[in-house]
This record gives structure tokens, C-alpha cells and sequence, in this order.
């Protein structure tokens, strides 16, 4: 498997580290050793030899090792903390008042500032539906990140200031595969009510013509399905099912109202879901089905929806709150352990938006995309195992901060450093993002709301 990055052989010795392979193999103290942008070797400290020239990195065991998390949707924004208080269908019309307002200089600055938490907290993949999106991957490459463009098209008239299928052919010829694989380019459709049959026909033909994928929202709260039934005489996923958009590769988000019979659609379609629990309560959704896709045979993985509706873009509260809202949800404290949870967030993940083959867990020959955890603070503690009982994974998913990070490669390429990201300057970069979000809210105001479903 081929990468471009650093040439330099580095090597993780003495960590705990997490593979989240198929096994879920863990070796403690365990050794990772990376070069050319591939991991070359994995396992045991004391049966995994280092090369004389490594960079040694010595965990001490006070390291966790594990595969960069993935956010499987997102949404950036320059302007989180100005929707609130609000359910679904009053929501989205304040929150899109920034997208009226919104130029391609205030997307590169909504991204960047997206991104740089991110990073910050272990996430080394994006699935983003924004806008602009060439400054998305702009944004994405000077940080060293992976992400995923999706544009919000829509061709409903009051939904003028979204993308078109013409904006999202545009993003595919100029992003798709650049930075040597790091961004990728989707085709987007924002919303059922906001998008006619004539354009997911076009989106459909345009991910043929392509090869890309195709990502939209659905049933996020109850009142937006009953929306959907009362304009199309169906449910949202039959009706998608019957406009051709789903297939192998297709991602749904939310999914939190789904019936059975459109979870088996998903299902014998090969239709992904991305699961956002933190934005699910946080806007009053509900719970997302989980077990239910589970054994359909649904894959199913977490995202932060973006700092717009979750005030963060944390996967670590993501797997947090994935579990113990599907615990307290069905009454079952066996419901979505650590492992799972963290299975969610990366090769789960991966698998999700495509690239399992490269990324996703530790494992010979996949590329490095790896991230670094301190361990030795007192809400990860204690370290020690007894009576075959392992705290550390169990500390990390439901004590974990996306501030514990401490290191971060994507490609072999080191891109956070002891916490401080490596590839710009983020004091000088948050000058610049500040005074951005100041000039557009100055532009929003006065900007009217448009209602989610307008005449």
C-alpha cells in the first residue's frame, strides 16, 4: 500500500495500544512502528523489533495508542452557539441564516476553525457537508487532515443561497483524490423538502459519472417525517429508495425515526447510517435505533454534526454519549461497550465512508493515522489490571477528553505535537478566525429566518 509522507521510521514503544482490528487485539506494553507513510509493524513490545534509525518515541505506559477517530458527520460553521434552545423545524432556519450571509472566505475560516478542533482532539477524518467546499479542502490540507466534502445542494426556490449539482460536479473535478487521497468529494443533497425528484435523479447520475458517493439527512425528528409523509405519501427512506439513491456506498445521517421496514431497506440496499447522539438530544431528536441496525446488518457510525447543533466536534464525547444513550434508552447496561463505541468511531467508520482498506485500525501496511493518548492524569487512572479486568479502554470512552490527545499522524505525517498542531500557527489563525466571525455576523444581521418547508 503506497502513501506519500515522511520518509523517517518511527517506532511507539511501551504503549498500550489499541489495533480496533477484528480481534480488537490490544498489547500492552505494545510497539508501532511507521514509515513512508504505512505502518510497517505492530504488536508486543518484546517481539516487535525496532530499526536501528527509528525515532523512538518511549509511551513508558503512560501512552494509549489508537487509530485516528473518524467523524462520519459534521458540519462546519463559524458561528456555533447562535441557533439554541431550539427542536429541529425551528432550528434549521436560524441556523441557515449563516449560509445566506456566508462567502467563500467565511466557509474557509468555518472550516479551518472545524478542523483545528478536530485535529486537536484526535479526529484525523471529516465527513463534512458544507459549502464551498475547494476551501474546505484547502483548509483540510494545510492542517494535514483527511476529510470528506460533501456540498448542501438543494433546487427549492427559497433555498437559493445552497450549492447546485453544477457547484458539486465543480468540487469533484477540483478535489476528488487531491493531496495525495486525503480529500475526497461526495455529492450532497441537503434535505428531502428542500431538493426535487428531478434533482436526485441528477445527483444519482452525477456520483455514476464519478464514482463518488451520495450523503443526505433524514428523519431526524418526529414532526420532520411526518412532514415528509404529508408532502410525498411516504416515508423518507422508501421514498429515497425509490428515487434511486440508495445503494452500497450511500450514507443516511441521523436515522433516529426510522420504522422496521425502512431499516430493512437500508439494509438490503447497502445503505449506511451516521449516527450523531450528542446533536440527537442535544436537539431534542431521540435515540437512533442502534440495535436495530445491528442486527440488520446496518453499518452504523458515529459523527458530531458539527459545532452547530452539538457545540463541539468531539469524538470522544460522541462515544460517550453513543453508549449511554442507547443504555438508559433500552434499560441495558450491556448496551454499546467501550469496544464497540470506539469501533464506532474508527473502523466502523471507515468502513462507512469507504476507506476500511486504508485506515481505521492498527494493522501492517495500513497508512499511519495514528494518535497518541495521555494516560498518566487522574480522571485515566488507574492503569493497573487485576482479576482479568482491563480499566484503560473502559477509562478512555467514558472518561476520555478530546484534550488528553496529545499526538496526532495522518499518512505518517505528524500533525499535532505534544497537543500544538505542527503545520500552522494556530495563535495567528484564531486572530483571523475571530475577526472573520465578527464580519459576518455584522453581514447576518437583518438576514431574515426561511422556514424549513416554505411555499
Amino acid at each position: 500500500m503506497q502513501a506519500s509522507a515522511n520518509s523517517e521510521t518511527t517506532a511507539i514503544v511501551n504503549a498500550v495500544v489499541y489495533c480496533v482490528d477484528d480481534a480488537f487485539s490490544c498489547h500492552n506494553p505494545g510497539t508501532v512502528v511507521f514509515a513512508d507513510g504505512v505502518i510497517g509493524a505492530v504488536g508486543p513490545s518484546d517481539a516487535t523489533p525496532v530499526p536501528d534509525d527509528a525515532q523512538v518515541i518511549d509511551a513508558r505506559g503512560r501512552l494509549a495508542v489508537l487509530p485516528g477517530l473518524i467523524d462520519a458527520h459534521s458540519h462546519s460553521s463559524l458561528l456555533k452557539g447562535y441557533s439554541e434552545n431550539a427542536q429541529l423545524m425551528d432550528w434549521l432556519p436560524e441556523y441557515q441564516r449563516e449560509h445566506q450571509a456566508l462567502t467563500s472566505d467565511d466557509a474557509y475560516y468555518g472550516y479551518l476553525v472545524t478542523y483545528m478542533e478536530s485535529l486537536k482532539g484526535g479526529t484525523t477524518c471529516v465527513m463534512d457537508m458544507y459549502r464551498f467546499g475547494q476551501r474546505g479542502a484547502q483548509a483540510a490540507s494545510e492542517l494535514g487532515m483527511r476529510a470528506h466534502l460533501v456540498p448542501y445542494a438543494a433546487d427549492h426556490p427559497t433555498k437559493h443561497f445552497f450549492e447546485t449539482l453544477e457547484t458539486s460536479e465543480q468540487l469533484i473535478r477540483d478535489c476528488h483524490g487531491a493531496d495525495d487521497g486525503r480529500i475526497s468529494a461526495w455529492v450532497g443533497l441537503e434535505h428531502i423538502t428542500y431538493c426535487s425528484e428531478a434533482m436526485f435523479e441528477g445527483a444519482r447520475e452525477l456520483a455514476d459519472r464519478y464514482g463518488v458517493n451520495i450523503h443526505t439527512h433524514t428523519s431526524e425528528q418526529v414532526e420532520e417525517v411526518e412532514v415528509v409523509v404529508e408532502l410525498f405519501g411516504d416515508r423518507p427512506v422508501q421514498v429515497f429508495n425509490r428515487w434511486g439513491i440508495l445503494r452500497p456506498g450511500s450514507v443516511l445521517a441521523h436515522c433516529v425515526w426510522l420504522d422496521d421496514a425502512e431499516i430493512e431497506v437500508l439494509a438490503d440496499t447497502g445503505t449506511g447510517v451516521a449516527h450523531c447522539p450528542v446533536s440527537n438530544m442535544k436537539l431534542a431528536s431521540g435515540p437512533a435505533p442502534l440495535s436495530k441496525f445491528r442486527e440488520a446488518g446496518v453499518t452504523a457510525a458515529l459523527g458530531s454534526d458539527g459545532g452547530i447543533s452539538n457545540n463541539s466536534v468531539s469524538m470522544w464525547e460522541c462515544m460517550k454519549v453513543g453508549s449511554l444513550l442507547q443504555k438508559v434508552t433500552h434499560l441495558d447496561a450491556t448496551a454499546v461497550t467501550a469496544a464497540d463505541a470506539l469501533r464506532m468511531a474508527t473502523i466502523d467508520a471507515a468502513r462507512l465512508i469507504g476507506i476500511d482498506g486504508v485506515v481505521g485500525s492498527i494493522e501492517a501496511g495500513k497508512h499511519a493515522d495514528l494518535i497518541t493518548v495521555d494516560l498518566w492524569q487522574p480522571h485515566l487512572l488507574p492503569l493497573a489490571l487485576s482479576e482479568g479486568h482491563d480499566p484503560i479502554l473502559w477509562n478512555l470512552v467514558f472518561a476520555g477528553r478530546a484534550s488528553d490527545v496529545r499526538d496526532v499522524w495522518v499518512q505518517g505525517r505528524r500533525c499535532l505535537d505534544d497537543g500544538d498542531i505542527t503545520r500552522l500557527d494556530e495563535s495567528a489563525a484564531l486572530e483571523e478566525i475571530h475577526a472573520r466571525t465578527v464580519d459576518l455576523l455584522h453581514r447576518r444581521e437583518g438576514v431574515a429566518a426561511i422556514p424549513m418547508v416554505a411555499d
